[in-house]
Order: structure tokens, then sequence, then C-alpha cells
């Protein structure tokens, strides 16, 4: 009787778990940026006026929030998502101008092991993204996605895809009324793209050679009529790109051309076809690792709203430039970036470069790696403009940058990395004239404990122009897994006396993360590629709040 009772009562649980239904999963992420502006004359910053040292309208006053919010739901091959934006205002010199709230994202899709199918707002890329790209970076104030349809399918040697949509752009305008809800789409823009990769050695079975050839075509309509300038602009635009990626023991080639289309350099004048070329020569074995890059741009100009006046930089873009120079991260090394427009000239012109980069890892156990290994890393480039032509015979020197750090682990406890920058612009920040610069980091990392560890900074630039010898510091302090104090200052002591300060603590508890922090900022700009957003000079605090679940 008892094993009868069991089987019933197995087989009763085992159909109820067979009639369980499974709702899927759902992730979602927040984050919430908020700004407290004060009073400081010294860095020429009255918000209390409600404008800035540049006369910017500040458009709330002391206080602004960015604030984003998205959702995603996945089960088996379907999936679907939103995000929410609210700017209750923008933060300081953030390009999108409007107090609003906006759902910038919806979308659905359907993914199996050879096909894909989405509906809705997405992100793509052509080739390196000199042709097309769209995606989100919240430090740009950058999210032009696609609100549209695509579609791929992959095989063991071969890949197709395209999309069609309309892309988003924000408009500068202050919005004082009750805001403005929805997606911002550049509703008179419509792209189509197709894109295409196949293998040729997975087809061949070529087992110690990489080989494959990719292509790509992109498809612009824009009603230009609507515009009060654009009489007799052309509507309609096709560009397109090839590649060669290769590779063998070691070595690899990657190749790239783009043909632009039609190209305007004022609003709706002075059109030409643009187009552009990049090669990479490299070596990656054995601790070794060499690339030569070399990197033609002639009028690529790849533009939502053609030579539209209205509509910030950093927002009006469907492509990118990858980054080819030293990518710093310490404060004195990124005073001035190479990327901003007035230094490049790319988007009005052209630019010719090359980047030769280096990286050798001297083992454990050897007299120079030691104990522990030593990385050693080296980085030059330099590039010059374009004549109206597109040749660099008549060109002009545009920057050039030289670079060499070394990281060494000297015991389990302390790691230090020492770098050496040069730089030089023919660039004029603010009509002055930049210059050349030597910048020395040393970056001391101290781990006292299992969960308590400190980190040294301290920087000092030399220069005979421009604002002359800076010097910096930054201390962090980590108390693991939870908490994290930093303080740091920059101190321009040969020419303005001026210090730009800074402080704050962060605390991180499961999913959550809080942050906050008081200081005076200098003016300057935010980069990725050759994307950037100018931030004007401000004083205030800042308490930033990021959720994942």
């Amino acid at each position: 009787m008892k094993k009868l009772l069991y089987i019933v009562l197995l087989s009763f649980s085992v159909s109820v778990a067979a009639e369980e239904k499974d709702w899927g999963r759902v992730s979602a992420s927040l984050e919430s940026l908020n700004h407290v502006y004060v009073d400081d004359a010294a860095n020429n910053f009255m918000p209390v006026s409600g404008h800035d040292q540049n006369l910017n309208y500040l458009k709330g006053g002391r206080y602004a929030t960015n604030n984003y919010l998205k959702v995603d739901y996945y089960k088996e091959r379907i999936s679907a998502g939103m995000q929410l934006e609210g700017y209750f205002p923008t933060t300081i010199g953030y390009p999108i101008a409007q107090n609003k709230l906006s759902l910038s994202n919806i979308y659905v899709g359907w993914t199996d092991d050879s096909y894909s199918v989405t509906a809705g707002t997405f992100y793509e890329q052509l080739g390196s993204g000199l042709l097309f790209r769209s995606w989100e970076d919240r430090a740009l104030g950058l999210n032009n996605a696609v609100m549209g349809l695509r579609g791929s399918y992959s095989s063991d040697f071969f890949s197709v895809k395209a999309f069609a949509g309309l892309p988003r752009l924000d408009k500068l305008q202050v919005m004082t009324d009750n805001g403005f809800f929805g997606f911002g789409l550049a509703d008179d823009v419509v792209i189509a793209a197709a894109d295409a990769s196949v293998s040729i050695s997975d087809c061949l079975s070529w087992n110690d050679i990489s080989l494959s050839l990719e292509g790509s075509v992109l498809y612009k309509h824009e009603e230009l009529m609507a515009m009060p300038m654009s009489k007799g602009c052309k509507e309609d635009n096709i560009g397109w790109s090839g590649r060669l990626n290769a590779g063998f023991d070691g070595f690899y080639l990657k190749g790239e051309y783009v043909g632009a289309g039609v190209q305007y350099i004022n609003p709706f004048t002075d059109a030409q076809r643009g187009d552009a070329q990049l090669l990479e020569l490299g070596y990656n074995k054995r601790g070794l690792g060499v690339s030569l890059t070399g990197r033609r741009l002639f009028r690529i100009n790849q533009q939502i709203y053609t030579g539209a006046y209205d509509y910030d930089g950093s927002a009006n873009i469907m492509s990118y430039t990858p980054a080819m120079c030293t990518q710093y991260t310490y404060m004195l090394t990124t005073l001035v970036p190479y990327s901003i427009p007035e230094t490049t000239n790319a988007l009005k012109s052209g630019e010719f470069g090359a980047q030769l980069d280096a990286f050798y890892n001297f083992r454990r156990g050897t007299k120079i790696g030691g104990k522990r290994g030593m990385k050693v890393h080296a980085n030059f480039s330099t590039y010059y403009s374009l004549d109206a032509e597109g040749h660099v015979k008549n060109g002009e020197f545009l920057f050039r940058d030289f670079s060499i750090d070394v990281e060494r682990q000297w015991s389990k406890q302390f790691k230090t990395t020492f770098l050496y920058s040069y730089q030089d612009y023919n660039h004029h920040e603010n009509g002055i004239y930049v210059g050349e610069s030597h910048t020395v980091v040393a970056d001391l990392l101290y781990k006292w404990t299992s969960k308590f560890s400190t980190r040294l900074e301290l920087q000092y630039l030399i220069s005979d122009e421009y604002q002359k010898d800076w010097m910096a510091a930054l201390l962090e302090i980590s108390l693991a897994p939870h908490w994290s104090i930093y303080a740091s200052d920059m101190y321009n002591h040969g020419s303005t006396g001026m210090h730009y300060y800074n402080a704050g603590l962060s605390y991180a508890y499961r999913w959550i993360r809080v942050a906050a922090g008081y200081g005076r900022y200098r003016a300057g700009y935010i980069c990725s590629g050759g994307v950037c957003r100018q931030i004007p000079a401000y004083t205030g605090a800042n308490i930033t709040l990021t959720a994942s679940f």
C-alpha cells in the first residue's frame, strides 16, 4: 500500500511540474545622474543667473538630472524590451536640451541558430563604422537608434543582414511646457542597408589561413525640400564599403574602402563625393604585438540631417571614426583630446595619418621580467590635413603623439605603471595655440590586505605654450567589496593658478551602486572615436544611482 501511495505521489508531482509554465525572465537596469550647481566666481560659473561663463542657457538653474530605465524580456527564442529616458532638465553641456520624458527604445525580436528578426528600435554597424554606425553613448548624449525592421542569416561560412528604418535625432530646443513623449525620430529621413560576409578559408577548409571578404551598401533618402535652404539639393545618396580580412601564423591584414557618396561640407552647398581608406598590418604572438594602421578620410560627413544648424554635432551623426592614437585615461594626458573637430578637420575636408602600436610582455623568470613579469607598451601616431581636392601634399600638420608605458608587478601587494607622453597639436583652443607638451605619470597600487588597497597617481605636464605647466594627483582607497573613496586635484601653476579639485565616494551592494562627489570641473571634451561633446566649466555636487536586476 505504501509503495502504491509513493507511486501515486511521484506521478502527481511529475505531472504538476510538467504543467508549470515557463514565463521567461526579465532584466532591468536603472541609471540616474543628478547635479547640484553652486556659484564659483573663480571658475566663471554663476548658475543663479541662469547662464554659464559662455552665456549658454542652463535650463534649470541649480539642479539637473538625467535618468534611464531599460527593461528586457527573454523567453526561449523571443526577446522584447524598452527604454525610458527622463530629463528634468538635462545636465550642463548635454546635447539634448528638452525637459522631457521619452520612450526612446522599444523592440521585439526572434532568434534561432541561423536567423534573427527584430522589429522596433535596434543598433547596427557596417564594417568599422566609417560608413554607418548606430549606438548609444550616454556620456556623449548620443542615441541614434534606428526604428524599423532588421533581419539576418548566418551559416558556417556565410552571413548576411539587412535593415531599414528611421534614425533617432533629438533637436536642440528648450521646452518649458509639459514636455514631449515620443521617440524623437528624424521622420523625414529613411535609411536602408545590406551587409554580407563570406569566409573563404572556411569554405575551402583552410586550417592555417583565415581569409574573409565583406561588403556593405547604405541607402539614405532625405526630404531636403522640407528645409528652407535645401532647394536643388540631392535627396538620395548611396554609400558602400568593401573589406578584406586575412591572417596566418600570428600575422594579420585588415583593409577597408568606403565610398560615402555625395557629402555636403556647408549646409546644402559644396557637394563632393567622400571616401575613406583604412589599412592595418599586424603581428600578435609569443608575447609580442605590433600593428601599423594607416587611414585616409576625405569628406566623411555622415549626418542624419544634412548640414542642419539646429542639431548638435554629437547627436546628428550616423557613423563612427575608430580611434587611432593612444587612448589615455590619466587627467593631464586628456586635457585636449585629438578627436575634437577643430583639431582633426576631418568633417570639413579630410585627414591622412598612421599609427604604430607595439607591446611586449617580458615573461616571468627572465632578467628583465623578474619574478612576476613586466609589460611594455609604446604608441606613435601622426596626422595631416588634406586639401580641397583630397591630397596631402598641400595639407598641414595636425597632430602628433608618442607614448610609452611600463607596467610591473613587484610583489603580490605592489604594482606600478609609469608613463611618458609627448603631444603636439596644431590646434587653437579658444583662440590660443596649444602646441607641444610632455607628461609623466606614476601610478602606484598597493594591496594592504585582501579587502583594503590604495592607488596613488602623480602627474606632471610641461609646456611652453597654451596654459604651460600642470601638476595633478589622485588618491583612491578601496574597501572591498562595498566602499571606494577618492580625492584628486589638477593645478595649473604655469598660467592661471587654478585648482580643479574633486572628491567623492561610492557604495555598492549586490545589484545597486550609489556614488556622490563634489568638485570644480574644467571646460573640456568627452570623446569616443571621432565623436566629441564639449563640456563647459562648472562647479557642484553630483549623485549617481545605478541598479541592475
